[in-house]
């Protein structure tokens, strides 16, 4: 189904928002994106909602299968707005943002569906599920200029790390939050701005009357940003993301500095949950 804008899914929609959990992409680019929704699919999600410019298409078979609404991903606060906006006027829905090209896996996606992990998630009491946004990068910049190929997806098998989020007004770390960093925005640091070195996102939550997600892909409500509760260790998913490599190749001021993301850390992708889990890049917590 398609809407008008915005306001006519808010105002119209009530059926596609009122059952979860709901897929929000939002669409900055036409790289990949037959690939995106139909992954999303596949995961299982009541309903997947396309956020895009009217000029982009999308093959007949996905387009059918998607809630599309004209959207400008460029101004700056625009994809946080729109979800602030849907929150409001969905409470009490699982939800999970993403962009083009990334790739949402969690344990055992392959064989179970998104629902019946929030479903589990939702028993354990938790309202929210830590995501680590895992760079994905081409092997060969010479045959995949821009950095993306799902065929020879390439990821980093270690170099990452957390340091303890600080209470800003206190200076006392927070209890069960942590900063994560890694992959090609700690390789590249120097062409990442500071506030968007992070790889953590809080991309799977239910909404909730006055919650508010902040730019920085955290929320007001303090609970929603912990990884865990405090009696023991939950899930965590992963979203596989070639973004930050596409910036890189398209920023002037360091495509020339990039010859090759990959180094010694660098191992193929191979699109499957076993293999994140094996590198410790999420968590089944106590679901088997």
């Amino acid at each position: 189904m398609e809407y008008n804008s915005l306001d006519h899914l808010l105002r119209t929609g009530k059926e596609t928002l009122v059952k979860g959990p709901l897929a929000l992409i939002f669409v900055e680019d036409d790289v990949e994106l037959a690939t995106t929704m139909r992954h999303h699919l596949q995961c299982g999600f009541a309903s997947v909602l396309a956020f895009m410019p009217d000029a982009f298409q999308l093959p007949k078979d996905v387009e059918a299968r998607v809630h599309r609404v004209p959207f400008d991903c460029g101004p700056r606060k625009s994809v946080v707005d729109a979800i602030n906006r849907i929150i409001e006027a969905a409470p009490g829905v699982w939800m999970y943002y993403c962009y083009n090209a990334e790739y949402l896996f969690y344990p055992f996606c392959e064989t179970r569906s998104v629902g019946e992990m929030l479903m589990f998630h939702n028993e354990e009491r938790r309202d929210s599920m830590l995501t680590y946004v895992i760079d994905l990068y081409a092997d060969d910049l010479k045959a995949h200029p821009d950095g993306v190929s799902l065929d020879k997806a390439n990821l980093d098998k270690s170099g990452y790390y957390a340091q303890a989020r600080k209470d800003p007004e206190t200076g006392h770390p927070r209890e069960r939050q942590l900063d994560f960093f890694g992959g090609v925005r700690w390789r590249y640091e120097e062409h990442i701005p500071k506030e968007s070195r992070k790889i953590d996102r809080i991309a799977l939550f239910k909404s909730a009357p006055g919650l508010k997600l902040l730019p920085n892909h955290t929320f007001e409500d303090q609970e929603y940003n912990t990884y865990a509760c405090p009696w023991h260790h939950n899930l965590t998913a992963a979203i596989c993301s070639f973004r930050t490599t596409k910036a890189l190749k398209r920023n002037p001021g360091s495509t020339f500095e990039i010859d090759s993301f990959r180094w010694h850390n660098s191992t193929p992708f191979e699109w499957h949950s076993r293999q994140l889990l094996d590198l410790g890049l999420m968590e089944p917590g106590q679901w088997f």
